[in-house]
């Protein structure tokens, strides 16, 4: 994730990070990138809502799949699936915290 905050701000970066902790990770520079401050890649960081937000998506959208042949036109998709599928799909409305996210109740698969 620093790499990732370091080249939203410049995507050239060359750039070696040791350590998962902005506060405490050693960044070297290399090939005369200019070096970027830490609180200047802090602020590019994803913040703890955004991160378990992608954690949730990624699981809705693997359950998603799971489903994804009964969307084929030689299927007949049924009211329940199509209902389970809209809910995965409506899952992240109106999660504003990681508390939120953290206490989803996911649909029951028909």
């Amino acid at each position: 994730m620093i790499i990732d905050a370091i080249l939203k701000i410049n995507p050239d970066a060359k750039v070696t990070v040791v350590g998962d902790d902005i506060d405490t990770c050693t960044i070297t520079w290399h090939d005369g990138t200019a070096e970027i401050s830490k609180d200047d890649i802090k602020a590019q960081l994803p913040s703890d809502l955004a991160i378990a937000l992608t954690d949730l998506r990624i699981q809705r959208d693997s359950l998603l799949a799971e489903t994804d042949f009964y969307a084929l036109s030689d299927v007949t998709m049924s009211s329940d699936m199509t209902t389970y599928r809209q809910n995965l799909r409506d899952i992240t409305t109106g999660l504003d915290t990681v508390e939120k996210v953290n206490n989803v109740t996911w649909p029951t698969k028909p």
